[in-house]
């Protein structure tokens, strides 16, 4: 192992750590590490529920939980010298304690804390099982903020060890399993490490400067300094990216061997096709434009991912692509995840290309005619917009060139790999949740990619508005302001259940109450997964024609609904939604001209995460879905902000894209030295890149 330099950044002190090297008896067993965690000392039904609800199922999950933060040096305070609103570290005794039920399912445990010099009030919230731990006269060490008088604990630990030791990690949790417990779990599951293995060929472990694996998480979970801890993260996520690169490499290689229509120049009916835009094309859009010119030109088949923000003209581009292979005698496909999404890109491209005497059939679960079909089948349908229902066996094309794929992320490998079974048509893939430049380069590095982040100028940008549920009134207040002004308003709720059966009856139960309620006297229409998609047209209809002043939606809404009237939204527990979806639910207003707002409405600051009131106060300070998804990405990881958890390329655990661009770039050229290379990193390679959702 290697000291920490500025040279050898993988490397850092671990030779002269007698605390943990040379490995214990124990340390030195093989290693067990996809055994479940209740193979861990004190883990019973409820902890394994618990931890499956972080996604930690087995003892390599544990190891592999990456702590979002340490504790830096803080010394302690004595309770009486307690000032503002700064962090600080206080250890006294439990004089007595008691815990109430508070609105909801919320609980909030109070304890009277003393030292010598004086005592305090600490705070914790829904954390009852405290009740039968912090009993009178146990000695607690705490970390936190004074406010209101009262000592809220961020963290805490029992007894006299020293729970607030220099760099100890501070874990990803809940509020059914706080840090301190996450933490004792992690030391328990690093008894095992010992045997971790290590594919990485020893040549370019040497080659490179890596510690060992083993080295490298006991660094991440025991550091003795950030550099140290940092060190260890970055072998971690150095491995990470070898393995995606590698996988990315075999299938650009292999992509080589394939061949696609060459579409030749642009011709005259996209020369048609933008003369009848009634606006102009931004100059994002142009560039988006002339990069796919450049690909449909080629016999290799074009592989783009075109992302851009909602409400930024992606579909126009998207029609261009599949207008390239309508002149060229060849057809084109618009495959979207919902047939909310599917129908309304229909209406888009259907009405612009009626103009240009391009036939387009609409194909989905409830729209699926033999007619259409056949259509497809002879060629006589020049674009096809729909669901997975295009992918079914009686489903076949003429002669497909050009494939739209939209929100891509949302489809499973399988169902993106059989648009283009036995073809190779130029392919196009959307979405409308940016993503990260460096984050998208990474895991679609097989993918060029294409960013349209200017909005039209008609479009002016959403005002967005945090208020807490007690001054929900005034929300509903400024709503109905905009109604007696003749536009309209979405009303989301997040009914977050396990059963689209209960969120659908949640939802009336919902736009019932608001009915009697809040908006007394409106007409209310109410959208949820479970309708009918024939009812689900109709209500859309009906609100798009001013039928309806109200839409009350699940976040059915997120995509795919587009009514330019409607320019308020509020969003109920607004604390509950991604960071993601918030913006892509915002995003349903804003459609036209008219200034448009969207207020989100959350239960009390102080019962809120730090990561909830970084989200809300991120939609408040910017409209930017780019910076937007850099915010994300620093929040919730790069492992889970594309939503494909079921691919091996979203689980970076351990790496940092915003900062780990350097080690990428060497990730990379690693990669390409060892595109032939066999052996137990190639095994890695396969397991991930199975049911890799980079491969349609």
């Amino acid at each position: 192992m290697r000291a920490v330099t500025a040279t050898l950044p993988l490397g850092f002190a671990g030779a002269d750590r007698p605390d943990v090297w040379p490995p214990t008896r124990a340390a030195l067993r093989p290693a067990r590490l996809d055994v479940g965690v209740d193979a861990i000392a004190g883990v019973g039904p409820s902890l394994r529920s618990r931890l499956a609800k972080l996604g930690l199922r087995t003892v390599r999950d544990l190891l592999e939980h990456r702590p979002r933060d340490y504790q830096r040096p803080l010394g302690e305070t004595p309770i009486a010298r307690l000032r503002g609103e700064e962090e600080a570290s206080i250890a006294g005794i439990v004089r007595s304690a008691t815990l109430r039920k508070a609105r909801g399912r919320l609980t909030i445990f109070k304890a009277i804390v003393e030292d010598d010099s004086g005592g305090v009030t600490a705070t914790w919230f829904n954390q009852p099982w405290l009740e039968s731990k912090l009993v009178a006269g146990t000695h607690v060490r705490l970390r936190g903020t004074v406010r209101k008088r009262e000592f809220n604990v961020k963290s805490y630990d029992l007894g006299d060890a020293a729970a607030t030791a220099d760099f100890a990690p501070v874990y990803p949790a809940s509020e059914e399993l706080p840090a301190p417990r996450l933490r004792a779990l992690v030391e328990q599951a690093l008894e095992r490490v010992g045997d971790v293995p290590d594919a990485v060929p020893a040549a370019v472990k040497e080659r490179e400067a890596l510690p060992l694996r083993r080295d490298a998480f006991v660094a991440v979970h025991q550091p003795r300094s950030l550099e140290e801890a940092e060190a260890g993260r970055a072998r971690l996520a150095f491995d990470e990216l070898l393995v995606l690169q590698l996988g990315i490499a075999r299938m650009v290689r292999a992509r080589d061997d394939e061949a696609a229509p060459a579409l030749g120049e642009p011709g005259a009916l996209v020369a048609r096709y933008r003369e009848a835009l009634p606006f102009t094309l931004t100059k994002h859009q142009e560039r988006a434009i002339f990069e796919l010119d450049a690909d449909l030109v080629r016999p290799v088949p074009m592989q783009r991912l075109l992302q851009g923000d909602v409400g930024s003209g992606k579909t126009v581009v998207a029609l261009y692509a599949l207008l390239r292979a309508v002149e060229n005698g060849r057809q084109g496909a618009l495959m979207a995840p919902t047939e909310t999404l599917a129908e309304q890109h229909f209406l888009t491209v259907e009405s612009l290309c009626t103009e240009l005497d391009v036939r387009c059939v609409l194909l989905t679960s409830s729209a699926a005619t033999e007619d259409a079909r056949a259509a497809i089948a002879s060629g006589e349908a020049h674009i096809a917009v729909g669901t997975h229902a295009l992918i079914q066996e009686h489903v076949q094309f003429a002669d497909l060139a050009v494939a739209v794929v939209d929100e891509q992320h949302r489809f499973g490998v399988e169902q993106r790999k059989a648009l283009v079974s036995g073809r190779s048509p130029h392919t196009l893939h959307m979405t409308a949740t940016p993503i990260p430049r460096t984050l998208a380069l990474t895991v679609y590095g097989d993918l060029a990619v294409s960013e349209i982040a200017q909005a039209p100028a008609t479009r002016k940008p959403i005002v967005t508005a945090w208020v807490t549920a007690e001054r929900s009134s005034d929300a509903y207040r400024r709503l109905r302001r905009h109604l007696d002004d003749g536009r309209q308003a979405y009303v989301v709720c997040p009914l977050i259940e396990e059963s689209q059966t209960s969120v659908a009856r949640a939802a009336e139960a919902e736009a019932d109450r608001l009915r009697r309620g809040e908006l007394n006297g409106y007409r209310v229409g109410l959208l949820h997964g479970r309708l009918r998609p024939a009812d689900r047209r109709e209500l859309m209809t009906r609100f798009n024609a001013r039928e309806l002043d109200v839409l009350v939606a699940t976040t059915v809404i997120e995509v795919g609904v587009d009514v330019p009237n409607a320019t308020i939204m509020i969003v109920q527990e607004a604390d509950r939604f991604g960071l993601a979806t918030l913006h892509q639910l915002r995003g349903r207003v804003g459609r036209g001209a008219e200034q448009s707002y969207c207020l989100l409405v959350s239960r009390p600051r102080e019962e809120l995460t730090d990561a909830a009131v970084e989200r809300l106060e991120a939609l408040v300070a910017t409209t930017d879905g780019f910076e937007l998804a850099e915010k994300d990405l620093e929040l919730r990881g790069e492992g889970q902000l594309l939503g494909t958890r079921q691919s091996g390329l979203s689980d970076l655990k351990f790496t940092r894209l915003r900062a780990d661009r350097r080690l990428l770039e060497r990730a990379r050229d690693v990669a390409r030295r060892l595109v032939d290379h066999d052996g137990p990193l190639s095994d890695e390679v396969e397991a991930k890149f199975a049911e890799t959702e980079v491969a349609a």
